[in-house]
């Protein structure tokens, strides 16, 4: 019968070691608990255990400082760092100095154990921790459970050079974490090219990607770099890829295939030597139904998916956002301004439509215009309220998504049926409700066109035809 496991723990909270040390035995583990670092690294270096779990902040030593040291005297054993200090830079040192895995606290047991199980069972890669970059110059803000995951996310695939699909909402940091995957990662010393699909003539995105050769084009008087050439040894950012034309697409999707590309008017291969990170704030998948976006593309591109809450997705971090944007205005030259409880209250009670990019814009304005050190709810407010929404033909101010719209009706249905809300079929019902308009919009969009409505909306002709049917919907061909 094999021994059972070791596991040594070091945290100076009393109580986490207990339910730590509580929660293992119950599992099979036998466990050895500290308050201090240097009992953890006698214990060490004697030999003795299978994994470490250690906090970061104890009396004697950062618990960061020792997991290099762990790892260069016993390369093979395991370390899972957790912190209550749930930053990007924790994730990021955690990681780089060779921690299996980090742990924001709280945490789940459940969880826990899952990643000792991992731990445990993960083959051994000696290894010396890499180089670190400068941790002040860290970009991501933010301790709510979501961004906890992209700091876990992006500290794991640092070591590495998958490529990743960033999706989000406009204003949500998509450049930020791509940035962050670069300046953190095996290729930190090569160059960050970006490249925006949606800013650029369809006509040139090949010329600009691919760079051209002499006379490939009228106007191509010479030979032209492209980004892939540009980014040699680095990291190539495609923003809105979504964007992309369909010819250039398929020159994307040879590149990821074969590791080469050629430029335009060329017919010598170049290697690529770059890792790809792609970005968009549109339904990738709903493109591929439409015919715009190569399923097999995508799915070269989506190896690792990130996806960026929107700021009304994670509310918690709003305080931390203004208080760093504060401090950017400042350092940036403008009065250093703070901001009232009420004010806080006004930011979190907003929709934040254009995400944190709106809330920064906002922090900057109020640092330059208000003079009062103090920032009150009300100047909040005012501010807020004149703030540029999208308005429809009404005046009345429209939702910036489809999610968002149809978030806003729901609402709107279940605040008007509190007292008679139907306590069953509802899903069902509101699907109907939904179904009527949209095959009557797309009917229309296409002038009556059931082939093409059919393709529209990713539906078997033949079903089309019997949902028109069964919601009596009136076909005219050639409508305007």
């Amino acid at each position: 019968m094999n021994e059972p496991r070791t596991i040594l723990i070091a945290d100076d909270d009393r109580a986490i070691r207990t339910v730590l040390s509580q929660a293992l035995a119950r599992s099979g583990y036998q466990v050895r608990a500290t308050s201090s670092a240097a009992t953890l690294w006698r214990w060490v270096e004697d030999g003795e255990g299978d994994l470490v779990i250690t906090d970061v902040v104890m009396p004697d030593e950062n618990g960061l400082d020792l997991v290099p040291r762990i790892r260069r005297v016993r390369p093979e054993l395991r370390v899972v760092v957790m912190s209550a200090q749930s930053t990007f830079a924790t994730a990021v040192k955690a990681t780089q100095r060779g921690a299996f895995e980090y742990l924001p606290k709280p945490f789940d047991l459940k969880e826990l154990l899952g990643v000792v199980e991992r731990a445990l069972a993960a083959p051994a890669e000696p290894s010396a921790p890499a180089e670190e970059p400068e941790a002040e110059r860290l970009p991501l803000v933010g301790r709510s459970a979501a961004m906890q995951e992209i700091y876990r996310t992006v500290a794991r695939l640092t070591t590495t050079d998958l490529t990743v699909m960033i999706t989000g909402e406009s204003g949500t940091g998509k450049e930020l974490v791509a940035r962050a995957l670069h300046d953190y990662g095996k290729r930190r010393s090569g160059p960050f090219v970006a490249i925006n699909m949606a800013a650029i003539p369809r006509e040139l995105i090949e010329a600009e990607l691919f760079g051209h050769e002499r006379g490939a084009f009228t106007g191509a008087l010479n030979r032209g770099i492209g980004r892939f050439e540009q980014a040699a040894g680095g990291t190539l950012f495609l923003d809105e890829i979504g964007d992309m034309p369909p010819e250039a697409q398929t020159r994307l999707l040879r590149v990821l295939q074969e590791g080469e590309f050629t430029t335009v008017g060329g017919r010598q291969a170049i290697k690529a030597n770059v890792r790809i990170v792609a970005a968009t704030h549109r339904d990738l998948r709903q493109l591929i139904r439409q015919g715009l976006f190569r399923e097999d593309l995508f799915y070269r591109l989506n190896v690792v998916p990130i996806r960026l809450p929107p700021l009304r997705e994670r509310i918690e971090d709003i305080p931390l956002l203004a208080r760093h944007f504060l401090d950017r205005a400042r350092a940036s030259g403008l009065p250093g301004k703070q901001l009232s409880p009420e004010a806080m209250e006004a930011l979190k009670a907003h929709a934040w439509p254009g995400n944190a990019r709106e809330l920064e814009n906002l922090m900057r304005r109020m640092a330059a215009l208000y003079p009062q050190e103090v920032i009150g709810g009300d100047a909040v407010a005012a501010e807020l309220a004149e703030a540029v929404q999208p308005t429809g033909p009404d005046g009345q101010v429209q939702p910036a998504t489809l999610e968002q719209a149809v978030e806003r009706h729901l609402q709107v249905f279940m605040a008007a049926h509190r007292d008679g809300m139907p306590i069953r079929d509802l899903y069902d019902r509101v699907l109907a409700e939904v179904e009527r308009p949209l095959l009557r919009l797309a009917l229309g969009a296409t002038r009556g066109n059931q082939i093409k409505a059919a393709a529209m909306l990713g539906l078997n002709r033949n079903t089309l035809r019997k949902k028109i049917r069964e919601l009596e919907l009136p076909v005219v061909r050639g409508l305007s």
